[in-house]
């Protein structure tokens, strides 16, 4: 089983047939889908064959309700704590697929005190770096991941935003790997650049380097090795699609497959999500 911590929230996906008009309408379409990247990566595991728990806390509110249906009838077992109100964020999806995030977490940051039972029956803990930018939410996550640790549990990171690692500090982030250990971290480019990527990093196993449509570059103690890609028609989104290659990648890494292998899984997985609106779309192939 994977367990994800962090958040879960609605996003607002506007799409933009163009520039904005600044200072007067602009004609979108607009969509509302389940988000958060946790979440996300708990949906896609179950949907890629695997099992999942996600933890996270939401407001007292019925978007809390609504998203938290909607992610227990994917099959995700849910362990939900309320207070505040649900977060949101808004994403802004170009003519050419790139998206830009304008977000508010609301509750998602305000997860407080790890509980051991979260962790009974699970194989990998993966925990997105968004909660572990944020000093309440941090804590938890560091703390269960102190406790997988003792428990032989391997730890999962994805870098998750280049803007945020920036503002949280790189060194400092770093720091942070040293002392969690993570068996594998899932940087994109911009993220591998900022944490000097073209080698290991002090206390990871292997870092799994995505490069959207071009080969993932996987980086360990024996080298590099690049992974093609295959290409994927009919792109629409490309939100969460880092969300959903890593829960494949996860999935077949849980099975005990080669890194290559769990690069194509989690390659599948990804275009799924690629060919919808969304971070939790999932497409037929």
């Amino acid at each position: 089983m994977l367990l994800c911590v962090g958040d879960l929230i609605e996003d607002v996906v506007v799409w933009l047939p163009g520039p904005i008009a600044i200072g007067s309408d602009t004609v979108v379409r607009i969509t509302r889908e389940r988000g958060g990247s946790a979440a996300n990566v708990a949906a896609a595991a179950v949907r890629a064959g695997g099992s999942a728990r996600f933890v996270g806390q939401v407001g007292d509110d019925d978007l809390a309700h609504r998203l938290l249906h909607g992610l227990s009838v994917t099959g995700v077992e849910v362990v939900a704590r309320f207070g505040g109100r649900t977060g949101s964020i808004v994403v802004l999806v170009d003519s050419e697929g790139e998206r830009t995030m304008l977000t508010d977490r609301a509750a998602a940051t305000e997860l407080a005190t790890a509980e051991p039972e979260w962790l009974a029956g699970v194989d990998v803990l993966h925990l997105p770096a968004y909660s572990l930018f944020v000093d309440r939410l941090a804590e938890s996550c560091l703390d269960l991941a102190a406790m997988a640790r003792e428990r032989g549990i391997p730890v999962t990171i994805d870098p998750s935003s280049s803007a945020l690692l920036e503002e949280y500090g790189v060194e400092r982030f770093k720091a942070l790997l040293a002392e969690v250990r993570p068996s594998v971290i899932f940087p994109n480019a911009d993220e591998a650049a900022l944490l000097d990527g073209d080698g290991p990093l002090p206390g990871v196993g292997l870092i799994v380097e995505k490069h959207g449509p071009d080969a993932v570059r996987l980086i360990g103690a024996d080298g590099v090795t690049e992974v093609p890609v295959p290409p994927v028609a009919g792109v629409v989104d490309t939100t969460g699609a880092g969300d959903a290659f890593a829960a494949g990648f996860l999935v077949a890494w849980t099975a005990g497959k080669h890194p290559v292998d769990c690069v194509a899984q989690g390659s599948e997985v990804a275009a799924h999500v690629l060919r919808g609106p969304g971070g939790d779309a999932w497409q037929p192939a």
